[in-house]
């Protein structure tokens, strides 16, 4: 298990890719002022209230799969501990993958899970590998998501050769009766090609 704030472990892969910050925003339709691209062919998938792993295995033709791209303990954006409600420098674990079905990348998932939640059963969420989060918020009583916010990406000058950045995202935090987690969802164009 990593222990230190800046052993964040990457997987190398050539198909790495980064999670952009986002200006976050209660509702679609707030969103949808700034870019009306959230009432396009995003708004089904902004809007997923269940398990969106679970929807994006039912959207596959032939495969689903998780690809770990790095996790480890480190310190969360500012605004993620402010949402989170923890002091500013506090390590969590964060965990980055992509979610991938019919063999691409369709979604960049990050999760913030502070200390306070790797207590008990939360211990299972440092050892998840290759297995979808949802799988285990969404078996769990315990757990309860609070509303959807909806992200609209700041990705400024995409690096050549690098037309897969998301520009759309959503976000939630997952409650327990002692801590919450966060857990955001930005969605690649190969998605909509999808249909």
């Amino acid at each position: 298990m990593l222990s230190k704030a800046s052993d964040i472990a990457t997987r190398s892969t050539s198909r790495n890719q980064t999670i952009p910050p986002a200006r976050w925003y209660r509702s679609l339709a707030a969103a949808g002022l700034h870019n009306p691209d959230v009432h396009g062919s995003a708004r089904y998938w902004l809007q997923v209230q269940g398990s969106f792993t679970r929807a994006l295995q039912k959207h596959c033709t032939t495969s689903f799969h998780v690809e770990v791209q790095r996790e480890g303990f480190a310190a969360p954006a500012p605004e993620e501990a402010r949402r989170l409600r923890i002091p500013a420098r506090q390590r969590a674990w964060i965990r980055e993958v992509r979610l991938c079905g019919d063999g691409e990348p369709w979604v960049l998932a990050r999760t913030v899970i502070p200390l306070t939640c790797l207590k008990g059963e939360g211990r299972r969420l440092l050892h998840l590998g290759n297995k979808p989060l949802g799988a285990f918020l969404f078996s769990s009583r315990n757990w309860q998501r609070g509303p959807i916010e909806t992200g609209l990406c700041i990705t400024g000058n995409p690096a050549p050769g690098n037309s897969a950045r998301p520009a759309i995202a959503r976000r939630s935090l997952f409650n327990n009766t002692h801590s919450a987690l966060l857990v955001g969802e930005y969605l690649l164009p190969a998605l909509f090609r999808q249909g």
